[in-house]
């Protein structure tokens, strides 16, 4: 099958991408707005008394080292998810170069020419807005360019709270192992913020006097193009749905359920840690979920029956390079100590008990491998050091500690862990540059998203879920030299969910249910 080009990739999706690029500017539009609102009056407020200088932008600094994806997680039961969320959090990161420059703007003006327009009975109103404001106005602009430009790069991360803009693209190129699109939204991305930064730049260079012209007129634009991005977020449908990143780009997934059931819903794209929340207080009303998550029973929801099985049954297995395999002669028989240790309700179990009850990955390892009679105090061997790395999600976290237990106890190798290296692509170019030297993937994920198959090879092999073992593990051996070990036992395929009690109040049971449900209203 032919590499689709970048150029190619913008053409076809170019309606997408200029709504992308929309809802980005909003965001940083209207949060800046909102910044320079809130920011200058308390710069000026610190500069007039000094002894709470260093409290403000003591917090302002605190607030800016959060981490950004930290500071959303905060941004949810507060607010939610979609715009709210994002703007809040880009307006927290936009505050402390506004404030510290106007502040250190302010003060910064020479004493000598306060004195002065004291002398000529000039008020506190008059100093500021005659002397003042105009002497430190270019470190002012300086401030509000910086902050344009972090929030452009942050409004990246807006999509994690489906809120829209570039991440979309971004966060499902790297999901899907896509290319073209983590460039399709990483290159608009940077020609926005260089733009940014050289427009304010004008702003930066004009006169007081001539500034004052566009006094109200730019923030008018930024109201208007923040206030038709938070609009055109609003979206009045029947059902409020999320799907992740990389379900909206698989043909099991959003482009199954619109060739094969008709079904067109509108979903937000909507990060998987925050989507069972979500569809749990009533953010949403459908989600794209996975088979054997604990959330499922956490949360009273229920997954939806697939009649004509665009979710077909996937394994779960170790995947591994076969210089690895030589290298630690031991590790492919320990490993093989998992085969067939599992089924769906035991990891169901597994991760309600990580999802729900809070329990550490550590102790939920070493129970379960106690229960199957393998769990052996570690050899503290010094054979060599086995990298085990897993995907930003509970049931990975679970199984590399599985895996780290069972290494260190059945052989002489040390074992260092590398979690939450995000998506398929980060962890599949990881074991590709020897940067870690196994990790627990799915059939369905090598299938679709690494190897690509063509539509005819996907309905041949996806008849069982042994065929499809069976495919990928050839293909991987033959493509890129690695091997797929024997299976866990259980099956993780996706899966439409809901609220089960609104399912059973609109009397949806299947896909098909929810299709003719829609096509009602």
């Amino acid at each position: 099958m032919k590499q689709q080009s970048l150029w190619q990739f913008v053409s076809e999706q170019h309606e997408k991408l200029l709504t992308q690029i929309t809802q980005h500017l909003g965001l940083t539009f209207l949060s800046l707005l909102l910044a320079v609102i809130v920011g200058l009056p308390l710069a000026i407020l610190i500069a007039r008394k000094r002894k709470l200088s260093g409290s403000v932008l003591g917090v302002a600094g605190i607030l800016q080292t959060i981490p950004s994806i930290a500071l959303l997680g905060f941004m949810i039961p507060a607010f939610g998810i979609g715009a709210t969320p994002a703007i809040v959090a880009l307006l927290i990161y936009a505050l402390l170069p506004i404030i510290r420059n106007t502040y250190t703007g302010i003060t910064g003006v020479n004493p000598a020419v306060i004195e002065a327009a004291k002398a000529m009975g000039m008020n506190r109103k008059q100093l500021l807005f005659k002397v003042e404001l105009p002497l430190a106005m270019p470190v002012i602009i300086a401030g509000i360019r910086t902050a344009a430009v972090i929030n452009v790069g942050v409004a990246t991360l807006a999509s994690f709270v489906a809120a829209g803009g570039l991440g979309e693209f971004i966060f499902g190129g790297i999901s899907l192992n896509n290319t073209n699109m983590i460039l399709a939204g990483a290159i608009p991305a940077a020609l926005l913020a260089v733009l940014l930064d050289k427009t304010i730049a004008v702003f930066q260079k004009i006169k007081y006097q001539d500034l004052r012209k566009f006094w109200y007129v730019f923030p008018l634009l930024l109201m208007i193009i923040g206030a038709g991005y938070w609009f055109d977020t609003k979206t009045d449908t029947v059902l409020k749905a999320g799907f992740t990143p990389e379900f909206m780009g698989r043909q099991d997934g959003d482009l199954g359920l619109r060739s094969v059931y008709s079904l067109n819903v509108s979903p937000k794209v909507v990060n998987d840690a925050v989507m069972y929340k979500a569809v749990y207080e009533g953010e949403l009303d459908l989600i794209s979920g996975y088979s054997t998550d604990g959330r499922i029973k956490a949360f009273d929801l229920v997954v939806l029956e697939d009649e004509r099985k665009i979710f077909p049954p996937y394994f779960a297995a170790p995947v591994i390079k076969k210089e690895t395999l030589s290298k630690f002669p031991d590790l492919e028989k320990t490993l093989d100590l998992l085969a067939g240790k599992f089924n769906d309700s035991i990891m169901t179990d597994l991760n309600y008990r990580s999802d729900h009850l809070n329990q550490t990955p550590e102790e939920i390892a070493k129970d379960f491998l106690i229960k199957n009679n393998l769990f052996k105090d570690p050899q503290n061997g010094n054979r060599g050091t086995v990298r085990i790395g897993s995907k930003i999600f509970g049931e990975q976290y679970i199984l590399t500690e599985i895996y780290r237990m069972l290494i260190e106890g059945y052989t002489s190798y040390k074992v260092e862990t590398k979690t939450g290296l995000g998506g398929t692509k980060i962890c599949f170019d990881a074991l590709m540059n020897d940067a870690i030297d196994f990790y627990p993937e799915y059939t369905g994920t090598g299938l679709l998203v690494l190897l690509k198959t063509d539509e005819k090879t996907l309905s041949a092999v996806t008849k069982s879920a042994e065929d499809t073992y069976d495919y990928v593990n050839s293909e991987f051996q033959k493509q890129y030299g690695i091997r797929w070990l024997k299976p866990l036992g259980f099956n993780n395929s996706y899966a439409l969910i809901m609220r089960k009690k609104q399912a059973d109040e609109l009397k949806i049971k299947s896909i098909s249910d929810l299709k003719n449900y829609l096509d009602s209203k």
